[in-house]
């Protein structure tokens, strides 16, 4: 089966662009995500997410990790209790229980390509003393957005 993608975007047909979380339950701004692959005898989830400029992903850990390669713009994650800049065709390995959120930089949306366990856990959102413990890195409380 083959999802032709829109040239010059990140978009595949048959493929819905969603808003990023649906349950309102965490904060994010102007991301959107789209399923690419999962299913019966797939053991993950291939997604794209897309953070508009001025957005960024919620500030989360899971007990899973994830491996994600940026397709569309140039951005800053946080991973773990250090920040890095990001650019096209970066990886980026997120550990489990490890903090991470996503940024973009400049008037370009960051889109990434994500791959994640098809069974996971919910996100874990940080407690005021964990957000504490983060802020006491100045680079760490400049970027987090919560």
């Amino acid at each position: 089966m083959i999802f032709r993608a829109h040239l010059g975007e990140c978009r595949w047909e048959g493929t819905p662009v969603l808003e990023y979380k649906q349950d309102g339950t965490t904060t994010f701004r102007h991301v959107t995500r789209q399923t690419l692959f999962e299913g019966e005898g797939m053991e993950f989830q291939w997604r794209y997410f897309e953070v508009a400029p001025g957005g960024y992903s919620t500030l989360e850990r899971h007990e899973h990790e994830h491996a994600v390669m940026v397709v569309r713009g140039e951005g800053r994650v946080l991973v773990g209790d250090a920040v890095h800049d990001i650019r096209l065709y970066d990886l980026i390995l997120v550990p489990p229980m490890t903090w991470h959120q996503f940024q973009p930089a400049g008037d370009e949306p960051l889109g990434f390509l994500c791959i994640v366990n098809a069974r996971r856990d919910r996100p874990q959102l940080p407690t005021a003393a964990d957000l504490e413990a983060l802020r006491r890195n100045p680079e760490v409380a400049a970027f987090i957005r919560v």
